[in-house]
């Protein structure tokens, strides 16, 4: 980036002007740090966001992905992983709120920040109190694609040491499509069955999209 006035480098035009003032490109040129030989860092960060397909390809990004960029090594691309995850974990809310899910929207309003726009399925559980105030929330598995393999002793073995008396459960659909699967409706009348045996409640059932979701509560499968 020297060949741009130094007011209009991302780094000085942030402490001038404030964040606000930088495009995406130069958000995520201050995040790669630098370029290469035959790149600035602007250049490369445009590259990047050309080949993700803009913020939402990014929120979405493997590192293997990152990879194909020219410019982009295995420093650069941890580090815009974690630049994203840190962006996520900002929108969740403080583990001592004690946030309450009263609702499918309240639930969904809980996870999509943390687990929303995942490339890769992954499955959890949200512990609840009586009150249905989360006390844990933990994923226990991650799969390919487009499968992850759950039994309901997964989850109700986290729901046992956790002293829950009831769980939402979630799932992502890589897809950004969160309608569920007959494998997701299948799964979840083994998990209500498991959960009434047991004494825990089966609150609801939550596949999430990119910034969508559907309830197994709220669509009356559940």
């Amino acid at each position: 980036m020297n060949h741009l006035a130094p007011d209009d480098r991302p780094r000085e035009k942030l402490l001038r002007l404030g964040v606000k003032s930088l495009g995406d490109n130069e958000l995520v040129a201050l995040v790669l740090g630098s370029g290469c030989h035959a790149s600035g860092a602007l250049e490369v960060a445009n590259d990047l966001l050309r080949h993700l397909g803009g913020l939402h390809g990014l929120a979405r990004s493997h590192p293997d992905g990152l990879l194909q960029v020219a410019g982009v090594g295995a420093a650069k691309a941890a580090r815009v992983i974690a630049a994203v995850e840190l962006g996520r974990r900002s929108l969740s809310h403080a583990p001592g709120a004690r946030i309450q899910l009263r609702t499918p929207r309240d639930a969904a309003a809980y996870l999509l920040p943390a687990f929303g726009s995942r490339p890769t399925e992954q499955f959890g559980v949200v512990l609840l109190d009586t009150k249905h105030r989360v006390l844990r929330t933990t994923v226990v598995a991650a799969g390919t694609l487009n499968a992850t393999i759950v039994e309901p002793r997964d989850v109700f073995r986290e729901a046992l040491m956790g002293a829950a008396a009831a769980v939402v459960v979630f799932h992502t659909h890589p897809s950004g499509d969160p309608s569920p699967s007959p494998d997701d409706v299948e799964l979840t009348r083994r998990l209500a069955a498991a959960g009434a045996l047991m004494g825990i409640d089966l609150v609801d059932h939550i596949v999430l999209g990119d910034a969508r979701y559907c309830s197994f509560r709220e669509t009356g499968r559940l």
